[in-house]
């Protein structure tokens, strides 16, 4: 989810709630081996354990298509001991997909193949290789075809996005495939795609056959639903968690963008996350109109902390 749930981000979702582990936005590798900079820069929990402040364990994801280079710079991640590594053949974006990147690869299951092998061939048997595909590229006609190749070379467990490339992410999400490609192959499978409730959680889990889930825009729009998902696991009944205690986290996102985004883009990432808490949290709706024009961080500073004080919800 590049451009949106960077490692700021993740800092106050998992502070918020329990998460199994998480993934990173991708890092692009295109012809070299890249310095350890750059991991631990897109990836700065691998300076800390490799696990975000609240301990959940983050794996790095890597996005390319030439198996050696990919190797090789699997090699170079592993000496930072990351909770695992994860491979991107789900990105629809056309940029991406343009430069042979993400699931445009999804049509060439034989170098998906390699790809998985030579970068489980790289790194040590402890570490282990996810790979995150979508249904297909234009059909689901390969569907199968790709999910076999990925474990067949290796991947220790598949993320399916249950859309095609051509789809994006436009509604519905056909869980009823992972439930396809979890009878396909013999490692285990994740289901995600258009996860934004409890009860999305649960048909999704209904219809595709699996337990594990992976939560994108879903815990963006609503930072309590692993917590709903796992009181239910546990047979409780969640009370229910409103807009007041999102406050902090808020606030706590806003200090760290001011310190580590630079000046231009800081108020955008906070209109972005209003933007998503809007669908679960209606109280959103009016701060987020009343900040959307404002782009000077000392301005909007002021801004935030006033309307978040005012709103009835958050005395």
């Amino acid at each position: 989810m590049e451009g949106l749930l960077d490692h700021l981000l993740r800092e106050e979702l998992t502070a918020i709630a329990p998460y199994a582990g998480a993934v990173s936005e991708f890092i692009r590798v295109t012809d070299r081996v890249l310095p350890k900079r750059v991991f631990t820069r897109i990836v700065p929990e691998l300076l800390h354990g490799g696990r975000t402040a609240a301990g959940t364990p983050v794996r790095p994801q890597l996005l390319g298509s030439d198996p050696l280079v990919l190797a090789d710079n699997a090699a170079r991640l592993a000496e930072l001991q990351p909770w695992g590594i994860d491979l991107n053949f789900g990105c629809p974006a056309k940029c991406v997909n343009r430069h042979r990147g993400g699931a445009i690869l999804l049509d060439e299951p034989e170098l998906l193949h390699a790809i998985v092998r030579a970068v489980r061939a790289a790194v040590p048997a402890s570490i282990p290789v996810s790979a995150k595909m979508r249904l297909g590229v234009e059909d689901r006609s390969r569907m199968l075809e790709a999910a076999q190749a990925l474990a067949e070379g290796g991947a220790d467990q598949l993320v399916v996005h249950a859309r095609t490339k051509r789809d994006g992410y436009k509604p519905p999400a056909h869980w009823h495939e992972v439930a396809r490609v979890q009878q396909a192959v013999r490692v285990p499978v994740v289901a995600n795609g258009e996860i934004w409730t409890l009860a999305d959680a649960l048909q999704a889990r209904r219809e595709s056959g699996v337990s594990a889930l992976m939560l994108g825009r879903g815990a963006v729009a609503d930072p309590h639903l692993s917590r709903q998902i796992a009181a239910h696991d546990a047979g409780r009944i969640l009370p229910p968690i409103g807009w007041p205690s999102l406050a902090p986290s808020l606030f706590s996102y806003w200090r760290r963008v001011r310190q580590a985004v630079q000046p231009k883009h800081q108020a955008g990432r906070i209109k972005q996350w209003l933007h998503y808490l809007r669908r679960s949290h209606p109280e959103a709706e009016p701060v987020y109109q009343r900040l959307r024009t404002l782009s000077k961080p000392v301005e909007f500073d002021v801004a935030l902390q006033l309307l978040l004080k005012e709103s009835p919800a958050l005395v």
